[in-house]
């Protein structure tokens, strides 16, 4: 495993050039699980999408736990690049763009858990986002647990709107509906519908903001 996802693989330097690669492996993976989900990956499927025999593949990957594991590091890609910015922008603009990866390949909210071997892409946003934290005055622990806790907001608002489709705006109708004819029985829950509005992805931007206003109150408190 740790030579598919780190570059270990030897490269042949006599012979035809292969029919396959381990990127165009992954690449077939990729697409099938953009299309019908992670489940619908198999060895047979991305076989018959390249198309290639099933065997063929077994001499990039030995399965299909390995295969989702490149096909995941590949997905996420490396972070993006921006314009140099103050740290809490940086982090925000660094949670974002999370976020919009996990929007592009959902599957992946379900290939990235659990006990596994961590990609160098996966791992180069880890690096950059710690990196926004390097002067903060918070030691490792606290920019690894900050980090963490923005990760987890993000695939927790991930997980409720790209898996389900449920929207925030479909959240609001849905209570609207009900309230319009039980707002007494539920009157607080009422009267914050009266004045509640925003983006779709106003609580994912609510909780980075007041995420990141807990990180400045201990940031002043270290450097103070």
């Amino acid at each position: 495993m740790t030579e598919l996802l780190w570059g270990g693989q030897p490269q042949r330097s006599r012979g035809p050039k292969p029919a396959i690669t381990l990127a165009g492996i992954a690449e077939a993976g990729i697409r099938i699980a953009d299309a019908e989900g992670l489940e619908a990956v198999s060895m047979q499927r991305v076989a018959d999408d390249l198309p290639v025999t099933k065997m063929a593949l077994y001499r990039h990957v030995p399965g299909k736990t390995e295969l989702v594991a490149v096909m995941s590091d590949l997905a996420i890609g490396p972070p993006p690049d921006h314009d140099p910015m103050p740290w809490r922008d940086a982090l925000k603009t660094w949670a974002l763009d999370l976020y919009a990866a996990f929007a592009k390949h959902p599957w992946l909210l379900q290939s990235t858990i659990g006990r596994r071997l961590l990609g160098p892409n996966e791992l180069a946003w880890m690096d950059r986002g710690i990196e926004k934290l390097a002067d903060s005055g918070l030691d490792g622990g606290e920019q690894f647990d900050s980090i963490l806790v923005l990760t987890s907001h993000v695939r927790n608002l991930a997980q409720q709107t790209l898996t389900t489709g449920l929207t925030e705006d479909h959240i609001n109708q849905a209570l609207a509906g009900i309230l319009t004819a039980e707002a007494a029985r539920f009157p607080h829950l009422a009267a914050a519908m009266q004045t509640a509005g925003g983006s779709e992805n106003q609580g994912l931007e609510f909780g980075l903001d007041r995420i990141l206003d807990g990180l400045e109150v201990l940031i002043s408190a270290r450097k103070g």
